[in-house]
């Protein structure tokens, strides 16, 4: 049975990342089959966090991961770190006083734990002592109704979370309900604003990432539009001194910088920088997601032989800049002269690299069915394809903090 893991990001009232909800499925049909949900749950939760280790996946940050209630009751909690796991009780579970008994126990043992989709029934009511969290699903509950409950959860010391935020108008809306934590298509990406203007900043990015993108590559051309922001070629040198690039070679000026890292990955990280610079105003999972999307796509692409790696790495890079520039995919790449075939994967035309866009945001929405019909499209092996997200995953965690901050 493989291990299948996907996450969704949970922020803070500042769009601050604050957790994942973590997503565990077997692959054969995107659910349970054949076997209990806590049998399922428990066989994929002990193969993901005994062979990957949750750390790969959430970094320093929490993981809310759901159980059903015998994996509750038989403490199979407790093979988790309370530092960074918040147990989320399904709104399926039967109630009785075992279950409630036993979450008593979790919470006493240092575990935050949350209701999911809080429906208002009063059979939650014996959990409201020692609940540390609250999820309501804003599509499925009224506003009038979360309204009146709010009072009451909040003088219980009750943090809030609102599931399915989808537009900036309900982030506001429940934030000043008193809401703490959000989660939603929002969050994850943003409303497109179509006639919001580049910067001076924002231009000097796009030249820079156009240079990254040509099929010869000037190192003439990148050090003169690096040269012209010294802030820009502070972060590239910082970069480059880091322990994780460079164990040896004290890097001492631009030119030794570009020069020491070589064509292919002066690519991906001029690349990489500009991005990072673009979207500083926007919640930085979107940036931590493009960086998953690059590195997955560069290994499928190396693995296969089916396109350049540095295509594939771009498109990963550049698949969320919609978003992060808040502008059309449309529009901006024709900003930039790039491939045919990256142009077209961008403007979700078909084709393998499109697919391969696709393939990583079935991972990042947990559909493993799609991830099936990937594999069998091309003829892959989906374990190896699990193994490139999970690298991509560990990647991102060593280059991520240094590169951007």
């Amino acid at each position: 049975m493989f291990a299948y893991v996907a996450r969704q990001p949970i922020f803070n009232t500042h769009h601050e990342l604050y957790a994942y909800e973590l997503l565990f499925r077997d692959g054969k049909s995107n659910g349970f089959p054949d076997v209990s949900p806590d049998e399922a749950t428990s066989r994929v939760i002990s193969s993901t966090h005994l062979s990957l280790g949750l750390e790969a996946v959430i970094g320093k940050h929490l993981a809310f991961i759901n159980f059903h209630q015998d994996t509750l009751i038989n403490h199979f909690p407790r093979s988790l770190d309370p530092a960074h796991t918040v147990i989320e009780i399904l709104e399926t579970v039967d109630i009785n006083i075992e279950l409630i008994d036993a979450c008593r126990q979790l919470k006493k043992l240092g575990y935050q734990i949350a209701l999911d989709d809080y429906d208002l029934d009063e059979k939650w009511a014996p959990f409201l002592s020692f609940v540390s969290i609250i999820k309501f699903d804003i599509r499925e509950t009224s506003y009038e109704k979360i309204a009146a409950m709010v009072p009451d959860l909040k003088d219980r010391g009750i943090k809030l979370l609102a599931e399915k935020v989808e537009t900036r108008a309900e982030f506001e809306k429940y934030h000043m309900l008193g809401f703490d934590y959000f989660q939603g298509y929002y969050l994850a990406k943003p409303e497109l604003v179509r006639h919001k203007q580049f910067t001076a900043g924002q231009l000097t990015m796009m030249e820079l990432m156009n240079e990254s993108a040509s099929r010869s590559l000037s190192m003439r051309k990148i050090k003169t539009i690096i040269e012209r922001d010294p802030a820009l070629t502070f972060q590239l040198l910082r970069y480059i001194n880091n322990p994780l690039v460079n164990k040896r070679n004290k890097i001492s000026s631009l030119h030794h910088a570009l020069t020491y890292m070589g064509e292919q990955e002066l690519r991906k990280f001029i690349a990489l920088l500009a991005l990072s610079n673009m979207c500083k105003d926007e919640p930085n999972e979107l940036l931590t997601m493009s960086l998953v999307r690059a590195k997955f796509c560069e290994r499928l692409c190396a693995s296969t032989g089916n396109a350049d790696v540095n295509a594939g790495f771009l498109v990963g890079l550049l698949s969320l800049l919609d978003a992060l520039i808040s502008q059309p995919m449309e529009e901006l790449v024709e900003k930039i002269p790039l491939d045919e075939d990256v142009q077209q994967a961008l403007c979700k035309k078909p084709g393998w690299l499109r697919h391969c866009v696709q393939l990583i945001a079935y991972f990042e929405q947990a559909q493993w069915a799609g991830v099936k019909q990937f594999a069998t499209r091309y003829k892959l092996n989906q374990s190896d394809l699990h193994r490139y997200y999970s690298e991509a995953l560990d990647w991102v965690n060593q280059i991520h903090t240094p590169v951007i901050s």
